[in-house]
């Protein structure tokens, strides 16, 4: 039975999203603020968080979600009244794996959560290579620890990754010299379609750009002018 922590100052909407998720099959309980939300990270293993941006004393959803993510790689799913783009990257750019607007409609909240949870399990899944025995996948002189979701650079030192950067970089691991539009890459890593204006993809790469620099010069993801990205691996002397 998945359990699933809502991090949310209405208490109301709480009840009604914890039955509403245990009618559902999951074990669902909530917090109403920054200090019972580390209260019981202490104490339970939780496989989902739905974490809101707005609270009216303590800490914010932001700082909220640097905590989630330092804790730990359960999925983060931000249920929030902001509907502005900018609101939903910086929310990407901390690691949220996915972006609900207030009001919602609850069958919709209850496929995205089981959507996340299927994508955490499966990540890292696979018939196992020579190149990846050691749950390594290398590129290179990089290389990608999939169980520490950490990115190896050429002189051994480790870069954290966000769920996103992570989820991105295993996917473009696996398709290297074909070009991905945006469209593509927004649904391997979020499973939601690209829309006009969106740049939300093109922030994540950024990031991951920077995390790739080994000051060669040689850039890894290609931008492919009017169609999208390409990941073109170094040569590994």
């Amino acid at each position: 039975m998945p359990r699933i922590l809502m991090v949310d100052d209405d208490r109301r909407m709480c009840g009604f999203v914890t039955k509403f998720l245990a009618r559902e099959g999951f074990s669902a309980e909530f917090a109403l603020d920054g200090s019972s939300m580390r209260d019981a990270l202490a104490v339970t293993s939780f496989d989902l968080i739905i974490l809101d941006l707005t609270f009216p004393r303590g800490e914010d959803g932001l700082s909220l979600a640097r905590t989630v993510r330092a804790t730990g790689h359960m999925p983060l799913l931000v249920l929030s009244a902001k509907c502005e783009t900018v609101d939903k990257i910086v929310c990407l750019e901390l690691g949220a794996d996915d972006y609900v607007t207030k009001p919602f409609e609850p069958r919709e909240l209850l496929a995205r959560i089981r959507a996340l949870l299927r994508r955490a399990r499966g990540m890292g899944r696979g018939a196992p290579s020579a190149e990846a025995a050691d749950n390594r996948r290398r590129f290179g002189t990089w290389q990608l620890d999939l169980d520490g979701r950490e990115l190896i650079r050429p002189d051994t030192s480790r870069v954290a990754l966000t769920s996103h950067e992570f989820r991105l970089l295993v996917a473009l691991t696996e398709r290297p010299g074909r070009v991905l539009t945006r469209d593509q890459m927004l649904d391997l890593v979020a499973h939601r379609q690209w829309a006009p204006f969106d740049r939300s993809i093109d922030v994540l790469v950024g990031k991951l750009r920077r995390k790739l620099d080994d000051g060669t010069g040689f850039q890894i993801i290609k931008t492919v002018r009017g169609e999208g990205y390409v990941f073109t691996p170094p040569p590994s002397h």
